[in-house]
């Protein structure tokens, strides 16, 4: 089943759906390697709710739309209810309020773009590369 499959069960993200090279985002610690990577190139966290209609609509909307080269930027998923506490640290070390589902840009170690429910289906990440 593999590592996505065991996180999120058979119906839930893929590893590379439509493409996308999703990172797990499951320990608190690879939010500092991601404040790190994002001084080299954009790194990109994506906050889902298993148990939600609409986060499942604007990630699958989210997935059809993507059309970064992997090499552009690290896509990082969240999957808030397994990893609350991480999902909690990422408001607050990159300084958001929370919401689901929600998108975040880092660049320099801050964040530069952040949005969530239905917005995230309008963002271009070529706009922050």
């Amino acid at each position: 089943m593999g590592l996505f499959g065991s996180l999120f069960g058979n119906k839930e993200v893929k590893e590379e759906e439509n493409g996308i090279p999703w990172i797990p985002l499951v320990d608190l610690q690879q939010l500092e390697v991601i404040q790190e990577k994002s001084k080299e190139k954009p790194q990109v966290i994506f906050k889902h709710s298993t148990t939600c209609g609409i986060s499942r609509m604007v990630l699958n909307m989210f997935n059809n739309s993507y059309d970064v080269d992997p090499d552009q930027m690290d896509m990082y998923f969240l999957d808030l209810h397994a990893h609350r506490q991480i999902s909690n640290e990422v408001a607050a070390t990159f300084e958001v309020v929370h919401q689901s589902p929600q998108l975040l840009v880092i660049k320099g170690g801050e964040t530069v773009f952040h949005t969530s429910h239905g917005a995230i289906s309008e963002v271009s990440l070529n706009d922050y590369l």
